[in-house]
């Protein structure tokens, strides 16, 4: 389909998934614990080069959001440029996240604002399972994106990250992990601290935080990282 960007309405994007999707794809992403019970069944792959052709437009993308379809709702985050992902916004939206995908990438999106951080401390004491996910999820984005955040913000959410840890939740647990993997692999710094957690992990009383612990102190240990960060 061929058109200009001011073309597309949130219905005629809605005909066009619909056009792109299919059922294997559909049973696909509920084997990888993806929600597509409101799913047109387009892959992530299929969405990123749409999205630019669509281009940044908060507008459509919150008439894409509330048609509640699962790829329209990617989509909207894929077109809303951080200055309008708001903590407002990005809680608003939270609300009615049900899958681990879209609050991946809507944290993503959020991380690359300066005052993201603020976020974090709301998120990670939410029991909400999804919630809480973003919350260490945008953790391991900042640790990503924010270059020029002081090691300390890294430091300060060990407290979140051990008081978690215990959390067996399979999208809470993996979303810890993750975090303390990319504070691990963000600096020469922060790579002893976060091994020293990771070992520490492993030695509690509780098997997820064990197996926290494993997977950090395999990833943080690897020649690989330690090439990377210019460890000796």
């Amino acid at each position: 389909m061929s058109r200009s960007t001011s073309d597309w309405t949130a219905k005629a994007v809605l005909e066009h998934l619909g056009e792109l999707g299919t059922e294997q794809n559909r049973q696909g992403m509920a084997r990888f614990g993806i929600d597509a019970s409101k799913a047109f069944g387009v892959p992530l792959s299929v969405l990123r080069p749409f999205s630019k052709d669509l281009g940044k437009s908060p507008d459509l993308a919150r008439d894409l959001w509330a048609s509640g379809f699962h790829e329209a709702r990617l989509l909207a985050i894929l077109i809303t440029p951080p200055k309008a992902m708001t903590a407002e916004l990005t809680q608003r939206w939270l609300d009615d996240i049900q899958s681990w995908d879209l609050c991946d990438q809507l944290t993503n999106v959020h991380a690359r604002r300066t005052d993201s951080g603020a976020l974090v401390p709301v998120l990670v004491t939410n029991e909400r399972e999804f919630i809480k996910r973003a919350g260490f999820a945008l953790i391991a984005w900042r640790a990503v994106h924010a270059k020029k955040a002081p090691d300390q913000e890294f430091l300060d959410c060990f407290t979140f990250i051990r008081a978690a840890s215990t959390d067996d939740r399979n999208f809470v647990w993996k979303a810890v992990h993750w975090s303390l993997r990319q504070i691990g692999k963000r600096s020469a710094d922060l790579h002893g601290p976060a091994l020293r957690l990771g070992e520490e992990l492993t030695r509690t009383g509780d098997r997820t935080a064990r197996k926290i612990g494993r997977e950090t102190v395999k990833e943080l240990s690897s020649p690989k990282v330690w090439e990377r960060l210019g460890l000796s």
